[in-house]
C-alpha cells in the first residue's frame, strides 16, 4: 500500500526523550498499573511512532520491492501501525499490555532509525 509523504519526516528525533518514555513504559508493571499513567504512556508512545515510523517507510521503499526483506519490512511496519491504533483496551491488563507493545514496536524503530542515521 503506497502512502503519501508524511510532512512529519523532517522533524528532528529526539533520541533521548524517547530512550526515556521508553524506560518509564517497559518499568510500569510493579504493582497495580495506574490507568492515567498507562494512558499518559500510551499517547507519548503513538507520538514517538508517529515519527519514527515515515522513516523507515522510506527506508523500506528504497528496497526491491519484490524482495523477501521488503515484505518482511512493510508487513512489520504495517502491524505497528496497527497496534498504536487499537487504543488501551478494556481493564489494566489490557492497558498494560498494549504499552509494553507500543514500547517494544518504538524501541525496534528507534533501534532502526539509530542505526540508519550513523556515518
Amino acid at each position: 500500500m503506497d502512502r503519501p509523504p508524511d510532512a512529519t519526516i523532517d522533524v528532528p528525533i529526539d533520541e533521548d526523550t524517547i530512550t526515556a518514555t521508553l524506560h518509564q513504559a517497559l518499568r510500569t508493571g510493579s504493582g497495580r498499573p495506574d490507568l492515567d499513567e498507562l494512558g499518559a504512556l500510551e499517547e507519548k508512545l503513538r507520538g514517538h511512532i508517529a515519527l519514527l515510523l515515515p522513516r523507515a517507510r522510506e527506508s523500506a521503499r528504497r528496497l526491491w520491492h519484490g524482495s523477501i526483506e521488503a515484505h518482511r519490512l512493510t508487513a512489520r511496519l504495517d502491524g505497528i501501525e496497527r497496534q498504536a491504533c487499537q487504543g488501551l483496551g478494556d481493564g489494566p491488563l489490557a492497558a498494560h499490555v498494549q504499552v509494553h507493545q507500543l514500547a517494544r514496536d518504538c524501541q525496534w524503530l528507534l533501534a532502526r532509525h539509530s542505526a540508519g542515521a550513523r556515518p
